[in-house]
């Protein structure tokens, strides 16, 4: 038989136009017999291995056939194939095989209400009839024909076409083909053109600038963290401490030749560092795989997948589970508010606007040059929940940042009048984008208790951490932007005209209850021209230390968890550069030394005093004793909770203030906990360390009591009253020592 006079859809399986390859390949009944077609390119001779039958090439066609009696050939066969280097080849026919994705799954994913569909779309490892292979499959609803392709086919289209369910899911089990192999999908769209795409559920890629996915066996990753993840999920986070160090694993540190190194290598030194200075958890600056360095991860391609940069996808579960280990949580930036344009990811992912949103003014951050996920789109939201309960599940991720939140809620979020849409009801508020927020929130609290889910949210949008229930976002804590804004904006300026500012830093008690807030230092703030921390403060060396000091003890003091990012912990001095590591040179000189020692302690003084953790989020674990003196620059506070409580003050000046009465609440003897000016930190060694700070009847400020005290230059102290001593509990409250 000759091409030419082929059936016309035999002749569109040629040309891979064809959109039903089972209906052509594979064992067919076919009058009296059974016919066996195979569409093998770059083959010299085709043989079905059960009983020997020598196929026929169709003259001028890459297409073998063979007729003769159905019990001549099983219904599960094989080929063997000479290819045109000689190589000879067998394995299972993939086009003898029925679909493998259940209707229910497929039903489920067609709803959005498949939380788990990285089980269902991708590639993995797969076994069908007791044989095995790998079953690809992708949702590409507009394209008209759909292939896997890789170096196991000479990345050519026609050899495995795949096979389309009503919902747009293509399918295909491949066979005698084990994990490690690299792939892609090839798609032809409706208007005819043919690309290659990376597959949306890829768990592992390449290693840049290559962006093939590679097929992931099932880890066997032994986990050690059990222990971890109970405690996990019976953690009372509202009234613990949480400390936070941010890490951009590319640029925390590098090998000797300024090489990344491998996810455990940045394990063993990175857990001991955060451990010794006392934080909680680490926050990781995206580890889903990007294509672009600088973009530090937030122009994801790869939802599934760690990035190929600092090792496989087993070198990070060993991560996560080193820092659980050593009582280090990790919490992941995941990015579902946007993705990059890149031709081999998620932009125009079948040729049409499948992910994003067609409209510009709906679809596309221009400040960012990225595409806005379609958050209305069942398929898309259960991209998106799938990828961040796989984070949360598959590595035992103890929490996510989702990030821009903000650009998600609002659809004039940086647009200019007549650059956005309004919502059905005329409002600027992406609907879609909410419910999406929403069910994420539910559906993830629900699935892995314990788990904290945070928004990177600066603006006043109300509710973002409150129940759903209540109509609220959902999310477990806000980012407090409004604080870290006006803090730094006040820091930044000279003492002698902070007198002018002082309601900077009194106004974030106004409103510091109304969410569940998170105080933020981060990456953010120290790049892209805004200086480092310790470079943002004023003044000489000796001032821009102390102002550094002066503002983390503020932090460490003031309601809410806490997070600062890399190299703050010791006072670098250049701006982040995310293309070489830190400058951990500096901290063999003391002033950085002793940013770094206070970081410590205050780390430790914040885990032991409940005054300063305990009701973070609730009004009654603060009080201002003084938050007037704005001639002075001085602030006075407690932080407490119902059975104690700690006094705080600040001095915002280079003006060390001898004998400044402060009122307190209780007579006794007061102890200094912590004075940012000490030695030890490389301050003055001003302050009131080794005396006796005894309370007077002498009402003050509104308090019964009063103490005389020191306040350092540009420092900040904490007191707290010392227990009686066992003989006097009960009784007079001792005055003395």
């Amino acid at each position: 038989m000759h091409a030419s006079s082929l059936p016309p859809e035999v002749q569109q399986l040629l040309t891979a136009t064809y959109p039903d390859p089972f209906a052509l390949l594979g064992r067919h009944p076919e009058g009296d017999g059974v016919r066996v077609r195979v569409l093998l390119p770059h083959t010299e001779s085709v043989t079905i291995a059960e009983g020997g039958h020598a196929l026929q090439r169709v003259d001028g066609t890459d297409l073998f056939e063979w007729w003769g009696a159905a019990d001549a050939v099983p219904e599960r066969y094989r080929l063997i194939w000479r290819d045109d280097e000689h190589r000879e080849h067998i394995a299972h026919d993939p086009y003898c095989y029925p679909p493998q994705l259940s209707d229910f799954d497929l039903h489920l994913f067609g709803e959005g209400k498949h939380w788990h569909a990285h089980r269902l779309l991708g590639a993995r490892v797969h076994e069908a009839d007791g044989v095995a292979g790998l079953l690809f499959a992708v949702w590409a609803p507009h394209a008209t024909r759909v292939s896997v392709v890789g170096d196991f086919n000479r990345w050519d289209g026609r050899v495995h076409l795949m096979r389309v369910h009503g919902n747009g899911v293509w399918e295909l089990f491949i066979p005698d083909v084990g994990p490690g192999i690299v792939y892609k999908f090839e798609i032809r769209a409706r208007n005819g053109d043919v690309f290659l795409k990376t597959d949306p559920y890829g768990r592992r890629f390449e290693l840049r600038p290559n962006n093939a996915a590679i097929v992931e066996p099932p880890s066997n990753f032994a986990w050690r963290d059990q222990a971890w993840l109970k405690a996990r999920a019976a953690f009372d986070w509202q009234h613990r401490p949480i400390s936070i160090y941010e890490v951009h694993l590319g640029s925390w540190r590098r090998d000797a030749e300024g090489e990344y190194l491998n996810y455990q290598d940045l394990a063993r030194c990175l857990v001991a560092h955060a451990k010794d200075l006392g934080f909680t958890h680490l926050e990781l600056m995206p580890v889903t795989e990007h294509p672009y360095d600088l973009s530090w991860g937030y122009q994801t391609t790869g939802y599934y997948a760690p990035t190929s940069r600092f090792g496989s996808p087993d070198d990070f579960r060993w991560f996560v589970d080193h820092c659980h280990q050593h009582g280090i949580g990790v919490i992941l930036d995941w990015v579902p508010a946007h993705f990059p344009k890149d031709a081999h990811g998620l932009a125009w992912f079948d040729g049409t606007p499948l992910y994003e949103h067609e409209d510009p003014r709906l679809g596309e951050h221009k400040d960012w040059s990225t595409l806005i996920f379609n958050f209305g789109r069942y398929e898309v939201k259960n991209f998106l929940i799938s990828s961040a309960l796989f984070w949360l599940e598959e590595y035992h991720i103890d929490g996510l940042r989702v990030d821009a939140v903000a650009s998600m809620l609002y659809l004039d979020y940086s647009r200019k009048e007549g650059e956005w849409l309004p919502n059905k009801y005329g409002g600027r508020e992406n609907l879609e984008a909410i419910e999406f927020m929403q069910q994420l929130n539910e559906i993830t609290h629900h699935q892995v208790p314990g788990a904290l889910i945070m928004a990177e949210e600066s603006t006043s949008y109300p509710q973002v951490t409150a129940p759903t229930s209540a109509g609220g976002l959902g999310y477990d804590l806000k980012w407090n932007m409004g604080w870290m804004n006006d803090t730094l904006r006040y820091l930044e300026k000279e003492p002698v005209h902070r007198q002018y500012h002082h309601g900077e830093l009194t106004f974030s008690l106004i409103y510091a209850f109304s969410e569940n807030f998170l105080l933020p230092f981060s990456h953010d703030e120290v790049t892209h021209g805004k200086h480092s921390m310790l470079y943002k403060m004023p003044g000489d060396e000796w001032q821009r230390f102390a102002n550094l000091r002066l503002l983390y003890l503020y932090m460490f003091t003031h309601p809410g968890k806490k997070l600062l990012f890399m190299g703050s912990e010791f006072g670098q001095g250049e701006e982040w550069n995310s293309t070489k590591a830190l400058d951990w040179y500096v901290r063999d000189y003391p002033n950085h030394q002793g940013v770094e020692r206070l970081v410590r302690d205050l780390n430790g003084l914040y885990r032991r005093e409940p005054a300063l953790y305990a009701l973070d989020f609730d009004g009654q674990g603060f009080e201002w004793i003084d938050c007037n003196d704005h001639q002075n620059s001085i602030l006075v506070y407690l932080r407490k909770t119902d059975e104690e409580c700690v006094v705080v003050a600040i001095n915002l000046t280079p003006v060390p203030r001898e004998q400044h009465r402060i009122g307190v609440p209780a007579a006794g003897v007061y102890a200094e906990l912590m004075n940012s000016d000490a030695t030890e930190y490389a301050g003055s060694g001003l302050g009131n360390s080794g005396r006796s700070l005894v309370a007077e009847a002498l009402p003050w400020m509104h308090r019964p009591y009063s103490l005389a005290v020191t306040l350092p230059p540009l420092a900040g102290i904490v007191l707290k009253l010392k227990p009686l001593p066992p003989a006097q509990r009960g009784g007079k409250q001792a005055v003395t020592d």
